[in-house]
């Protein structure tokens, strides 16, 4: 009885050191997020951390499977091939997420994780580490988010709806038939070398060097630029205000309840010889987001100049625009319903021969189902069209983009 005595204490010791905090833990929840899918040292699965905190070791998974409905209007669908007004739809699953994340000797944090949803390059999601040389200055290295938007830089699964805003996701229009370049806002993940910071008085920066060639790609393909005469590389940074300390990358988490934050940043990068070298693109960004108590709150506006290099003979500058607000509110505190409107310039101001603007009004649902980890989200869009000079402008400018979303989401996280 005395082994079987000691044995139950040992393992009773060992489950606390592992477990995060529970769910009726009063003290301020850890805002460490920035492995990017879930945060370190929470009460999702189990954590192990020494005495100390100077080494964390967390195992983590996040699934994602959607039920999905999208109606195209009839521009570019050819009935006499059988091509139908409902296409890509039914159901998906965009993330598989397995990974681990942590901290070692108190300045080292690390983290990787495969996506299984992906395919080639991609598959591999995140894997770098964070040296902190000093408190406000960190060295990040490998293949992680680029700094640029709110919306990227989320947290992946605490986003306000399933689908991200259509001005980031979605392509311009370019009057030049070259199927390789096809420029969008965002950046999203990449490899490369990040110095990074936040300041006692809120201030925080981030400066970065990339290979530019996105989450696809995980070898090194760059060369030097024929025009600048610098590597052909993406050249980014990011400077942020955030007066109540560190804003944590969440649009919506019942644990963050009662929080009060605000974020303020300016953002910019110079993708040079991108698009298959054929293009150099310049990202201007501003964003601002508050989490008050129960409600968040954030709005984003980004241009982007797309200037094709030398070798393609095109001389002209195209120039596009695009932002969105959104806002969510607990209701009760496992519910939140949320708005977004969505604006997105896809004709470079009429610089491309087009004319015309796209509208993309959203609601949508989140429900936080109590003690499991499973989050329940919903959503509807509609994208309307505006102050296009031709019917042939209008047709198009919506082409690849569907009239009517609905998604449904399933998330769990461990």
């Amino acid at each position: 009885m005395k082994h079987i005595s000691t044995l139950t204490a040992c393992l009773a010791l060992a489950t606390a050191a592992m477990a995060g905090p529970t769910d009726g833990d009063n003290r301020e929840p850890r805002l460490d997020m920035q492995n990017g899918v879930v945060p370190i040292a929470d009460n999702r699965g189990f954590t192990l951390q020494s005495a100390d905190g100077s080494f964390v070791f967390k195992p983590y998974l996040m699934l994602q499977t959607t039920a999905g409905f999208n109606w195209y209007d009839d521009e570019g669908l050819d009935k006499a091939y059988n091509q139908d007004n409902v296409a890509n739809s039914g159901f998906a699953m965009p993330n598989a997420i397995l990974g681990f994340t942590g901290r070692a000797f108190g300045k080292v944090d690390y983290n990787l994780c495969i996506n299984a949803a992906a395919s080639g390059g991609a598959i591999l999601q995140q894997a770098w580490v964070d040296y902190a040389a000093a408190p406000t200055a960190h060295v990040r290295v490998g293949k992680f988010k680029t700094p640029f938007s709110h919306a990227y830089l989320t947290t992946l699964g605490e986003t306000l709806m399933p689908a991200l805003p259509n001005s980031m996701t979605q392509q311009v229009i370019l009057p030049h038939a070259l199927n390789a370049v096809t420029p969008s806002f965002a950046t999203g993940f990449d490899l490369g070398v990040e110095l990074h910071g936040l300041t006692r008085c809120g201030l925080g920066y981030e400066v970065g060097l990339f290979n530019g060639t996105g989450i696809t790609t995980n070898a090194a393909t760059k060369t030097l630029s024929d025009d600048a005469h610098i590597p052909a590389l993406l050249y980014a940074g990011r400077i942020s205000y955030q007066p109540y300390g560190a804003m944590p990358t969440s649009q919506g988490n019942p644990r963050l309840i009662g929080q009060r934050k605000m974020l303020f940043a300016l953002s910019a990068n110079y993708n040079v010889e991108s698009e298959s070298e054929s293009t150099n693109d310049l990202r201007l960004g501003a964003e601002v987001a508050i989490m008050w108590n129960r409600l968040y709150l954030a709005a984003e506006a980004y241009c982007m100049t797309v200037d094709f290099t030398q070798r393609q003979k095109i001389h002209d500058e195209y120039h596009y625009l695009g932002g969105y607000i959104q806002a969510g509110y607990f209701v009760t505190p496992h519910l939140q319903p949320a708005l977004r409107y969505d604006f997105m310039d896809r004709n470079g101001f009429g610089s491309t021969g087009r004319s015309g603007v796209l509208n993309c009004p959203a609601v949508g649902i989140n429900y936080f189902v109590p003690g499991t980890n499973l989050k329940l989200s919903a959503m509807y869009e509609y994208v309307g069209r505006w102050a296009h000079d031709t019917q042939v402008d209008r047709d198009m400018d919506d082409l690849g983009i569907a009239t009517h979303k609905g998604v449904v989401m399933m998330q769990y996280t461990f």
